[in-house]
């Protein structure tokens, strides 16, 4: 950023720093600050398909490669802030980029169709393939980036990932957005959140209510960092209160993340 000179052009630009200040949480980044999402914000999260605009809530998390620059330019223009998702822990064979991972990178199936684990210690060659992920993502416009299946080193991977191997690949994934003026959100992986809660923006969890992990989280809620958060079998009468007492931006979603929602 360039520096004033004249004292006048420094009072000038601290009066609309702060004027910006008051509504960044839900604008764009300004002047290369990147987005800091508040707890408490409601969202909407569609990962089936291309996405459609009907809900009235001031952020979307939806999938970077199905959705155009066109689509993030909607969502901007309606005022939301738009989080690109992409898997970042296991290889898609659905994706356009599916040919550019070596298949010596490729571990376990992971449960869902078409998803093998990653080899993340593998830094060297990830990091250029995520990079470019992370490029599209910018170029789309996107505000951030929701970065998939970050916890390898909790599950039958094929591989012998340690919690060390994990700390230095999610560490890697966030300074890859960050690089590129993008907000980065941690997934799941709440073993780590102490230890990566400074690298990460803002943070979204699966199903915290379900197995009574909901104050694992609040650490994010503590640093003034948004935790959207979705529940797929409980109902919202067994943990919206809860929810809500913990400043979660929580609602119920079927498995198959489409336009339906039940917020909170």
């Amino acid at each position: 950023m360039r520096r004033p000179a004249l004292a006048f052009l420094t009072l000038l630009a601290a009066l609309v720093a702060s004027t910006l200040t008051g509504c960044a949480d839900d604008g764009a980044p300004d002047s290369g600050q990147l987005w800091k999402p508040r707890p408490g914000l409601a969202w909407q999260w569609q990962l089936d398909g291309k996405v459609e605009p009907t809900a009235d809530v001031p952020v979307y998390d939806i999938d970077g490669f199905e959705n155009s620059a066109a689509d993030v330019a909607r969502l901007h223009r309606d005022g939301r802030k738009v989080i690109c998702y992409i898997n970042v822990g296991a290889w898609e064979d659905f994706r356009p980029d599916k040919d550019a991972f070596p298949r010596s990178l490729l571990g376990e199936e992971n449960g869902w169709a078409g998803e093998r684990w990653l080899d993340i210690r593998r830094t060297d060659v990830l990091r250029p393939l995520m990079a470019r992920r992370f490029d599209m993502c910018r170029d789309k416009g996107f505000d951030a980036v929701e970065p998939d299946l970050m916890e390898g080193y909790g599950n039958d991977t094929g591989f012998p990932l340690t919690a060390r191997d994990q700390l230095t690949y999610n560490r890697m994934i966030a300074d890859l957005a960050h690089e590129r003026g993008l907000s980065v959100g941690l997934k799941n992986d709440l073993p780590q959140i102490p230890q990566l809660l400074a690298d990460f923006d803002f943070a979204v969890n699966e199903e915290c209510a379900q197995y009574d992990e909901c104050a694992r989280l609040t650490p994010f809620i503590e640093a003034g960092k948004a935790v959207f958060h979705v529940e797929y079998t409980e109902p919202r009468s067994g943990f919206c209160a809860e929810s809500r007492r913990l400043k979660l931006s929580s609602m119920v979603k079927r498995l198959e993340l489409g336009v339906w929602r039940q917020p909170c």
